[in-house]
């Protein structure tokens, strides 16, 4: 599973929708278009492309807080706290996380569950000092009793950094990594997930683009999610394993705003069971279900 935040299904618009305005070679060679409003679901062979619904008949835009919660946990958390909420999970939505979530309800099944993701020692040192602020998947991770990935496992490729190719780790932490193209992440995350019966990847700068922050990194951002998304569906076991690319609320598909959008979030899976959970998802509540339901 892999979790790209803050991309929907927008317009057809060249001017600011930057799948149109800039191309992307994971949509264009492997669906021959980019998916719009007026076209969302496109499909190749066994892999599918098609909107889930992220405004779960709330007003307002959609959060991460509780559009992750919804997505990892697989009930309504919008409706459940009165509104959408973000970017950290509700409060009072922590015990259900801890309780539904996709992560430990593998655990449960005495099947391996993995967060992929590693952290830097600055979020060790907060999380040792007390402090407990996490976000959604780091709180997820937290609750079903998976140990957190460090730079050990980066070094040992067992771990992705949530920016995929080390190269801010080593820019903004003063860390020596070596810095992997988005082709090589893509390998890396697939033989890590061969080894593990759930995997779980989070990938956020696509959220942080959406909402114009780190512009001058834009494009270069840009790219390496279109060449990470491309590399690992062609090359995906399709016998063996199940992908599922999904996000939580739109943002990067319209740059006309700052804002989260009520565009349906983008969702993608491809190899065993592509096709069963394409029919069964159509709001962001329904993934974890689907993936429990098809893939245990």
């Amino acid at each position: 599973m892999v979790f790209l935040d803050g991309i929907g299904i927008g317009k057809k618009d060249y001017q600011f929708n930057p799948f149109f305005k800039y191309g992307f070679k994971a949509f264009k060679e492997i669906f021959g278009e980019i998916p719009s409003l007026e076209n969302p679901r496109l499909m190749n062979d066994n892999i599918y492309l098609f909107p889930s619904d992220a405004t779960l008949e709330l007003p307002g835009l959609p959060q991460s807080g509780t559009g992750q919660t919804s997505l990892f946990c697989g009930f309504n958390a919008p409706k459940f706290v009165g509104k959408h909420f973000g970017p950290y999970p509700y409060s009072t939505t922590i015990p259900l996380l801890e309780e539904k979530n996709i992560l430990v309800r593998y655990r449960r099944l005495k099947k391996k569950s993995f967060f992929a993701n590693a952290y830097p020692e600055v979020f060790f040192n907060y999380i040792n000092s007390g402090r407990s602020r996490l976000g959604v998947t780091a709180m997820t991770c937290m609750v079903s009793g998976i140990n957190f990935n460090s730079i050990a496992e980066v070094k040992a490729g067992e771990a992705l950094t949530a920016e995929m190719t080390n190269e801010r780790w080593n820019k903004k932490l003063g860390y020596n990594l070596p810095v992997l193209n988005p082709e090589s992440a893509a390998i890396r995350l697939l033989k890590i997930a061969a080894s593990n019966d759930f995997t779980l990847y989070e990938y956020y700068l696509t959220d942080h683009i959406g909402h114009r922050r780190l512009g001058e990194e834009f494009e270069k951002i840009f790219d390496e999610v279109d060449r990470f998304l491309l590399t690992i569906i062609t090359e995906l076991d399709n016998t063996s394993m199940t992908l599922i690319i999904c996000s939580d609320h739109g943002n990067l598909e319209d740059l006309s705003t700052k804002t989260h959008t009520l565009n349906p979030a983008l969702m993608i899976t491809a190899g065993l069971f592509s096709k069963e959970i394409s029919a069964s998802v159509k709001d962001i509540t329904d993934v974890t279900p689907s993936i429990i339901k098809f893939c245990t």
